[in-house]
C-alpha cells in the first residue's frame, strides 16, 4: 500500500512540475514517511535553509525506536523552477526497546549512527507546500553495527518565509 501511495504522489508531482513555478522558502515543517525499518523512519521533519543552497533538516521519530536525527543538505537547482536535487549527511541518536527472553524484562538500548541522503525537493508556487522524495541509508555504529540501505522516504511540509 505504501508503494502505491508513493507512486501516485510521484506521478502527481511530475505532472505539476511542468506547470508550476516555485517560490523560495526559508523554513518548512511537516512529516516524512519511510518505507523501511530504519532507526529514523516515520518522523516529524523541520527543514531550515541557512544559506540559499544549504539546509539543515531535523527529524524526530516517535514509537520504537524513539529517534532524533540531523542532516546537512546541499540543494542544486534543476531545469524546472522550484525543483532541486539535494544530497547530504548527518547523524542520529535512537533509543530501541529490547526484551530479554530469559528474564522477560524490557530495557532501552541507545543507538548512534550516521546517515546520508540524496533526493528531489519541490516547492509549489501558489501554495505553501514543499514535497520531497529521498533515499536515506543509515549506518548504526553504537550499540549494534548495522547498515540499513532501503530507507526511501516521502516528505510533505508546510513552508514559511522567503
Amino acid at each position: 500500500m505504501k508503494k502505491i501511495v508513493i507512486a501516485v504522489l510521484v506521478i502527481t508531482t511530475i505532472s505539476f512540475v511542468n506547470t508550476a513555478s516555485a517560490q523560495d522558502y526559508k523554513t518548512a515543517l511537516g512529516v516524512r514517511l519511510s518505507s523501511s525499518n530504519a532507526m529514523v523512519n516515520n518522523a516529524v521533519s523541520v527543514k531550515h535553509f541557512i544559506t540559499e543552497k544549504t539546509a539543515i533538516e531535523g527529524l524526530l521519530s516517535f514509537g520504537d525506536p524513539l529517534a532524533i536525527g540531523a542532516l546537512v543538505e546541499f540543494h542544486k537547482p534543476l531545469g524546472t523552477p522550484g525543483l532541486t536535487y539535494f544530497y547530504g549527511a548527518g547523524d542520529y541518536l535512537a533509543f530501541l526497546k529490547t526484551v530479554n527472553t530469559t528474564t522477560q524484562k524490557t530495557s532501552t538500548d541507545p543507538n548512534f549512527g550516521a546517515q546520508g541522503v540524496i533526493g528531489l525537493d519541490y516547492k509549489f508556487a501558489n501554495i505553501p507546500l514543499n514535497i520531497s522524495l529521498d533515499w536515506k541509508p543509515e549506518l548504526n555504529i553504537v550499540t549494534d553495527i548495522n547498515f540499513e540501505p532501503a530507507a526511501i522516504g516521502f516528505s510533505a511540509r508546510f513552508t514559511f518565509g522567503k
